[in-house]
């Protein structure tokens, strides 16, 4: 499990930018923040260490009482959305409950991450676009069979449908990872992270930008402890 320290943040969408060089670096902006820790998870009261992030504002009447009571013990406003974020003792140590992240204290350019997100989802789909068949021949007679996946089944033995055979059906809407993008420039002002590459989700989408878990901040790859 990767308890690397990260961030929840809102997927904005793709843009490019130029470098000195003049080559175009095409990157997702990702608005993480203001991002508050709510509560913390400890491994002698709840058996694992844990942060619980908030992010944006929610209108208290729209909060429950007993969740209104705590974030106002907490010193904190409500939040929208709260996230739990799995991490080591030793960085639950270094923050307290109420303290807003700042994103130049947790990344910096050139760095590398892990990005986490949903996908987008696209309904029922044939095999052509949820496994790139190619589908039958457009010739000697063919009709009905273009998009068609072919033949599903065996001979005699064993005479039925085999598991896990690629066939339509629900694509998309699945949470997947991306590992080991590049963190291209940091906008502490505006809590905007701009990471080289793509980023699994939609636009708006919640997508967990975390430290690499395979490499480390200079580029190597991480060792086994």
């Amino acid at each position: 499990m990767n308890t690397q320290p990260g961030i929840f943040g809102k997927k904005l969408g793709s843009t490019q930018l130029f470098k000195e060089d003049g080559t175009v670096q095409r990157v997702t902006v990702v608005e993480a923040g203001p991002v508050t820790v709510v509560a913390k998870r400890t491994k002698e009261k709840d058996g694992y260490s844990a942060l619980v992030l908030g992010l944006g504002e929610r209108k208290e009447r729209h909060t429950n009482k007993p969740l209104a009571g705590y974030y106002k013990k907490v010193q904190t406003s409500p939040k929208r959305v709260l996230k739990e974020l799995r991490v080591s003792e030793e960085y639950a140590a270094t923050v307290e409950v109420g303290q807003v992240l700042k994103l130049d204290e947790l990344f910096k350019p050139g760095q590398f991450v892990d990005a986490r997100g949903t996908t987008r989802g696209r309904g029922f789909t044939g095999v052509m676009r949820r496994w790139s068949f190619a589908g039958g021949v457009a010739s000697h007679g063919t009709h009905e069979y273009f998009r068609h996946g072919g033949s599903i089944g065996t001979n005699m033995t064993p005479g039925r449908t085999l598991p896990n055979l690629k066939m339509a059906g629900q694509y998309g809407n699945e949470t997947v990872s991306i590992l080991n993008l590049k963190v291209a420039r940091i906008d502490v002002e505006k809590n905007l992270l701009l990471i080289e590459g793509g980023i699994p989700g939609s636009k708006n989408g919640l997508v967990l930008i975390r430290h690499a878990v395979k490499k480390t901040a200079e580029g190597g790859r991480a060792r086994k402890k």
